[in-house]
Formats: C-alpha cells, sequence, structure tokens
C-alpha cells in the first residue's frame, strides 16, 4: 500500500479511530488493553505489508519470531560464548534470507558470466519482498543489542512484533533500534493533540516533497536517462540536478510521512533526514543523509571494526568497508558498489587532514545568509552529490560513464532542453528550497512558530495543500521500495 494512494488515505483514518477509539475507550486500562492494541498494530501492518503480496507475510513473520527467540536465548545464556553463538545463528539467518532473495541470481549471473557457462536453472527469478533490507536490518540490530546489553529481551511476542511490523516506518523506514522503538510499545500509549497535529503536518510536508518535487522532477529525469546519448551536456547536468532532488524528495518525503504518520500513534520514531544538501563537506552529508543507515552501519560495522580509534590506514579500510557494504546494501548492481567507492574516495581528504568531523553545527548559525565561503562549500558539496548520484541512477557502470562524459562537453554551455513542465518544477524546487532555509532549525518545514496566531498556521496548511493539488507531479512509485 503506498503512502500515496487512495487505499491507504482510507486505511489510515479507519485505523486511527480504532486504535484510539475503540482500545484506548471502551478496553479496560490494563496490560490486556496494551496487548490488544499491539495486536491491533501487527494485524494493521500486516494488512498494509500485505497488500502487495500476501505472500510475504511469512517471510516477515519468520524474521520477527526468529529475532524474537534469539533474544530471549542470548538472555537465558550461561556465558558470553553461548550468547554469541545464538546471536551469530540469528544474524546468518536472517542474512541469508535478505542474500537469498536480494544477492543470489546476481552472484550466480556474474559467476556464469566469469567462467562462460550457462545460467539455465541456476537463477531462482524470485520477486524481492518489499522493504526485506530494512526490516531485517532492525531485526539484525535487536539481537546485536541484546548481546550487547543495552536492552533486555522482552517476552512480549506481540510488543516485539509490533516493533519489527510498525506500518509507517516497515517498507522504507527509518531502520530503528529496539532500544528507541521497542519500550514505545511496552507501555501505555497517550493521545496528544498538539502531537498529532505536528505529525499531520509532518505528513503534508511529506506529501509536498513526493508529489510536488520527486513525481515532477521524476518526469524531466526519466525522458532524458531514456535518451541520454542524444542530450546536450545542459540537457544531462540538468537532468542529473533534478535527480539529486527527485531522490531527496521521494526518500525524505517518505520519511517524514513515515514520522508523522507514527505521531498520530504516539509513536516517536528517529530523524533520517536533516536538510543533507545544506552541508559544507562530504562528511556533514552522510550525517545528514539516511541517518538510520547510516547511524547502523557506524555502530554495528565501523566501530566493531575499530572505528577511527586505530591508525589511518585502518580507518581509511574502515571507511572503504562501511561505503561499499553500504553501496550493495542497495541493491544488487554494480553501480551501487561504485557509488559506495565513490563517496568513500571522497571522504579520503577529510580523514587525512583530520576534518572529518569538523561541520557537526547548522548552517549559518545565528544568521539569515551563509558567508561567501559556506555558500561555496554547500555548492562544491552538492555537485558532488549530484556526480554521485549519476552512477546511483544509472543502469550500469558504462551507462554512467557515458552520462558523465556526456555533461563534459562544449555543449554543457547551451540551454538545456525545456519539456513542459519544466519551469515550474524549477519553480517548486527552489520554494522547497527557500522553506527548508528558513525552517532549518526545526525538525521539518510545516513546524510553524509558536509565536504564529493559530489561523495563520492553519492558513500555511491549507496553502500546502492546494500547492500539492495543483502542482502534484504523475504519481511514480517510492524509490527505496525497491531496497
Amino acid at each position: 500500500m503506498l503512502f500515496n494512494s487512495i487505499q491507504f488515505a482510507i486505511f489510515l483514518p479507519i485505523v486511527f479511530l480504532l486504535y484510539w477509539f475503540i482500545f484506548d475507550r471502551f478496553i479496560s486500562k490494563s496490560k490486556s488493553q496494551l496487548r490488544l492494541q499491539n495486536a491491533f498494530i501487527v494485524v494493521a501492518s500486516y494488512v498494509f505489508y500485505g497488500w502487495w503480496d500476501w505472500r510475504f507475510l511469512l517471510l516477515i513473520a519468520l524474521t520477527s519470531f526468529c529475532s524474537w527467540g534469539s533474544g530471549l536465548l542470548i538472555g537465558k545464556a550461561q556465558t558470553k560464548k553461548r550468547a554469541g553463538m545464538w546471536m551469530w545463528l540469528n544474524i546468518v539467518l536472517n542474512l541469508g534470507i535478505l542474500a537469498l532473495f536480494k544477492y543470489y541470481d546476481f552472484f550466480v549471473t556474474e559467476f556464469a558470466q566469469l567462467f562462460h557457462i550457462s545460467t539455465d536453472g541456476l537463477l531462482l527469478k524470485v520477486i524481492l519482498p518489499v522493504g526485506i533490507s530494512f526490516y531485517t536490518f532492525q531485526a539484525l540490530s535487536y539481537s546485536i543489542d541484546v548481546f550487547r546489553g543495552k536492552i533486555v529481551p522482552t517476552r512480549d511476542i506481540v510488543a516485539f512484533f509490533a516493533f519489527i511490523s510498525f506500518f509507517p516506518q516497515l517498507v522504507a523506514g527509518p531502520i530503528e533500534r529496539a532500544t528507541n522503538l521497542l519500550p514505545q510499545f511496552l507501555k501505555k500509549r497517550e493521545f496528544d493533540y498538539d502531537t498529532a497535529v505536528d505529525g499531520m503536518r509532518q505528513i503534508l510536508w511529506g506529501l509536498f516533497k513526493k508529489l510536488v518535487i520527486a513525481d515532477n522532477c521524476a518526469t524531466y529525469v526519466n525522458q532524458v536517462f531514456a535518451d541520454y546519448t542524444n542530450q546536450s551536456g545542459s540537457t544531462l547536468l540538468l537532468a542529473a540536478i533534478f535527480f539529486t532532488f527527485q531522490i531527496y524528495g521521494d526518500f525524505s518525503g517518505y520519511s517524514d510521512i513515515a514520522i508523522g504518520t507514527a505521531k498520530l500513534f504516539g509513536i516517536k520514531l528517529m530523524r533520517n533526514f536533516n536538510l543533507p544538501y545544506f552541508s559544507r563537506d562530504i562528511a556533514e552529508f552522510w550525517r545528514r543523509w539516511h541517518i538510520s543507515l547510516t547511524t547502523w552501519f557506524r555502530d554495528y560495522v565501523y566501530i566493531p571494526l575499530g572505528g577511527s580509534r586505530v591508525s589511518k590506514a585502518k580507518v581509511i579500510r574502515n571507511t572503504f568497508i562501511i561505503f561499499l557494504v553500504s553501496g550493495f546494501w542497495h541493491g544488487a548492481n554494480w553501480t551501487f558498489i561504485a557509488w559506495g567507492a565513490y563517496h568513500a574516495l571522497l571522504f579520503l581528504p577529510l580523514i587525512l587532514t583530520g576534518k572529518n568531523r569538523k561541520y557537526t553545527n547548522q548552517v549559518a548559525e545565528g544568521r539569515w545568509l551563509p558567508t561567501l565561503k559556506e555558500a561555496g562549500q554547500m555548492l562544491l558539496t552538492f555537485m558532488l552529490a549530484v556526480f554521485g548520484w549519476i552512477i546511483f541512477r544509472a543502469d550500469n557502470i558504462g551507462q554512467a560513464w557515458q552520462y558523465v562524459c556526456g555533461i563534459i562537453d562544449d555543449s554543457l554551455f547551451t540551454m538545456p532542453f525545456i519539456y513542459v513542465g519544466t519551469k515550474k518544477t524549477l519553480i517548486m524546487v527552489a520554494v522547497m528550497l527557500l522553506l527548508e532555509w528558513l525552517t532549518r532549525k526545526k525538525e521539518h518545514a510545516m513546524q510553524y512558530s509558536r509565536m504564529m496566531p493559530s489561523w495563520l498556521t492553519w492558513l500555511c496548511s491549507l496553502a500546502m495543500v492546494l500547492m500539492i493539488l495543483e502542482f502534484g507531479g504523475q504519481s511514480q512509485s517510492f524509490i527505496y521500495f525497491q531496497f
């Protein structure tokens, strides 16, 4: 079920009313009430997920049950070695399922090409379950955190199933940690009107980024990439810039909708994007982009490898490992690995000079505008990201190389081709950037100042609704559903 579908527009209010009105009002205030409320979340989440293909519900149920059971076995283990055995068993099981569905055909195909053998009868050709990379990593973090003693294993299987399958963030994150999300399913939740209103506004902002920014950018991007060999350098560059905003509007828009929806149910999810295109270097970009994934790899891969507390050579090794793994997490294609390697290379100068933690504050803090230096840094970082997204968007390495070569041409200095709606898209992107710049200290752009009168906040929300209805593009699937 898509967030930008009629089905979800019907599904969400029904679930919301049943969740608060039936289970919070008419059932006795007891542990059974909480369990029934959590059970309802599980049922609603399975309906939401099963809307694509009900058969994959068995897969998420298996992941949930095995991870829940591993937590109990880790907690009961008499020795650290035995606990580690149960943890690794759960890791191997979950990564094995992920590898089977996501990477098996890729490796078989590459092996067959390398040794010039046929793949007849060897490929599974199975559909990739939606969101499998997201909920698998969420399940893995639970058993690892139990092993590390960061969280006590829960016996409440209903709450655990709700933690893994919570529908707002099930298929495209944020990738939550058990230390944050699971305890919220183990205690009574109270309805808070202000939080719910803020959640609705965040949903609205997410829909704007998805429907107005991402979907309109996608129209131009798809047309150019489909015929990239016959386009001018300026057109190719504009399409690459549009894809940069498309993937941001698409993915961060999804995250905003997910976080806002969770607020309606009294659940707080972690922030997944923090204005990445206002970054002053590539390290700051990655602290602001897909935060739940980057911090996951930091905590469960980078730090166990030694993190930054080792020699420079090992820090470089660790950096390349997490970027290559992060690239491969996105899909079974060499373009994703190349994209990861590209960003690792961009990190090298910062690591060697010890400046990878230089910018941890908000840009232009205490000022309306950035300095010329900050503006230059943001522009350079943005353009580095643009060329990285070309690799990410391309079907293969050859296409990515041809696309970049097509940009570096005399035609780069000509006027790009303007399709119907291109000027409108540019204006809407400018509106998004302006709103995000003005509200960069807020969690999202629709989080108004408390000093604003209520009538003005509602007027702004109405204006946003009208912009979505007027300027929304042709509906496109969320990009990160494929991962």
